[in-house]
């Protein structure tokens, strides 16, 4: 969360796998319900409805204000993040991304389905919060991770990191975003949004794992040996499964070249809860490959970027 006159910038990166802010993470799973839930958990209650939130994940769908969901995880997502800042009223500007290749053509009705009412009471885990939205500014997601990495090095490197071609692979749980940067600018012709996300991993090792042993292995399990690289199986079994994340992350890597990546030439970025795929179960050059971690880069971006464009306004208005 990042201060502006008098009210917040609060970035949320919504993701099919999980909801992230600035300081927060929780699952992209949502229950509706007419009556209040009877066991514990994170409940969001608006307009005589209770939500479950954080329990399982969301499916993939290419257009995220097909439905509620979205909209109901993204408020649950601010009372997390105004609660970690000691908060439950705020004036918002709220700050959120599409992927690369949707965001020209989405933008505007994703805005719109955020801003529907600028002035927003609910409760959450008991808490009545209450917010008032000022703006919604919606930026690529990936690109917004990498932003403040290169206003850094053209500060403190000379631009060194970033002279060029760059690559950038942005793998969450629906859709992998890759772009290419070229002296540190997007390159809009050189943006692609393929639906390889770690979903689609999961999705075909639960198949294989039924067609060749007929277990039908849980999610969950398969979800935290990608995190991981462990389970408590038989070894036949974790021998299938490496072999089969392995050829999901060779099939990342023919999907990058294919859109013009040679590690011979540039650096990759890769982001993203897949990158964790990449990093434990890949075959890749380390010199050339460069991790970026934390899983809140994109929300902590895109409240990077919204503040730098408020300043720009400013400037632009004395």
């Amino acid at each position: 969360m990042r201060n502006y006159l008098d009210y917040k910038i609060i970035g949320v990166d919504a993701g099919y796998g999980n909801m992230k802010s600035a300081s927060t993470i929780f699952p992209t799973g949502l229950t509706a319900m007419d009556h209040k839930p009877i066991f514990e958990g994170d409940i969001l209650e608006m307009n005589g409805t209770w939500y479950r939130i954080g329990e399982g994940h969301k499916a993939y769908n290419p257009d995220k204000t097909s439905d509620e969901e979205f909209y109901i995880l993204t408020l649950a997502s601010i009372a997390c993040e105004l609660k970690y800042n000691g908060l439950t009223e705020a004036k918002v500007h709220l700050a959120l991304g599409l992927p690369t290749t949707w965001t020209g053509r989405q933008r505007e009705d994703y805005r719109q389905y955020m801003m529907r009412k600028r002035e927003v009471a609910y409760v959450f885990n008991d808490v009545l919060y209450r917010i008032s939205f000022v703006d919604c500014s919606i930026f690529p997601q990936g690109y917004a991770a990498m932003v403040r990495i290169i206003d850094d090095d053209k500060r403190n490197n000379g631009f060194v990191g970033f002279a060029g071609t760059v690559m950038m692979a942005d793998i969450g749980n629906g859709t992998m975003n890759i772009m290419q940067l070229q002296n540190g600018r997007p390159d809009e012709k050189h943006c692609w949004t393929e639906v390889l996300g770690v979903n689609q991993c999961v999705l075909t090792a639960k198949k294989q794992m039924m067609d060749k042993y007929g277990i039908d292995l849980p999610e969950q399990t398969i979800e935290n040996y990608l995190r991981t690289g462990q389970a408590r199986l038989r070894q036949e079994y974790l021998d299938q499964l490496r072999s089969i994340v392995r050829g999901y992350v060779t099939g990342l890597f023919d999907s990058l070249r294919a859109h013009g990546y040679d590690s011979r030439m540039m650096p990759l970025y890769i982001m993203g809860g897949g990158g964790c795929l990449v990093k434990n179960f890949g075959v890749y050059d380390k010199e050339s490959v460069i991790f970026i971690d934390d899983l809140h880069a994109s929300a902590k971006g895109y409240e990077y970027m919204t503040l730098g464009m408020l300043w720009s306004r400013e400037r632009a208005n004395r």
